[in-house]
């Protein structure tokens, strides 16, 4: 029977992406293939993290009992876990609302033919990350409408790097695009100029709600 590394599970709101403000399922899963300088949850990428191996049966039960309707499978990368699709089709079929915050450099392709379809949030990883390098491009052909591509910012040269992968790649007309401050290192209201003197219509700035109402290092929020 497969298993998953689960490093938590809770319920809170969605801190960020189309469903923001609403009740979420969150499922933490152990492990990431990148190392984001900014990353919030480093913590669950360490290889003696600890972790809880449930089944398909077990998360499925135990979103169930919660009651809640969004589910986000998150981590680390999610999309490591050998054999998450079985689980994104079980989740799927109950009528959930599953949404996979993946980092970018998993080819989703693979992904495409679960029905029905969970809806993906992926990051771009720019420079100021360090891991611009890793980003599956091709990934942007598998997206559609329902589909959230993030851009995570931290200096004037990220905004800079967004506005060029948009342009190239036309995100605003296949999918939501979403801009994010990197906590504590550029303002927002300085991401919102940039967004007016490039008129960018159809991007939509979010700040995580999540560190605005906890302390930003708190974790199961």
């Amino acid at each position: 029977m497969v298993k998953f590394k689960v490093v938590e599970k809770f319920v809170s709101i969605n801190g960020e992406g189309v469903r923001a403000g609403q009740l979420a399922v969150f499922i933490r899963f152990a492990g990431c293939n990148l190392r984001c300088n900014f990353c919030d949850t480093m913590w669950a990428n360490e290889e003696n993290v600890d972790y809880e191996l449930n089944s398909v049966k077990e998360l499925r039960d135990y979103v169930e009992e919660t009651g809640v309707k969004n589910v986000t499978l998150t981590g680390g990368e999610p999309l490591l876990q050998e054999r998450i699709e079985d689980l994104i089709s079980e989740l799927t079929k109950m009528g959930l609302y599953v949404e996979i915050e993946t980092n970018g450099s998993v080819d989703l392709k693979e992904f495409n033919d679960i029905n029905p379809p969970p809806v993906f949030t992926m990051d771009y990883k720019l420079p100021g990350s360090g891991m611009e390098d890793k980003m599956n491009r091709d990934n942007f052909m598998s997206l559609s409408h329902k589909d959230t591509v993030k851009f995570v910012a931290g200096s004037m040269t990220d905004l800079i790097r967004f506005k060029e992968i948009e342009n190239e790649y036309k995100l605003t007309e296949k999918c939501h695009v979403y801009l994010s401050p990197v906590f504590g290192r550029i303002e927002p209201a300085d991401m919102v100029e940039f967004m007016k003197e490039q008129h960018l219509n159809g991007v939509n700035l979010q700040l995580q709600l999540h560190k605005i109402i906890w302390s930003p290092e708190q974790k199961g929020v």
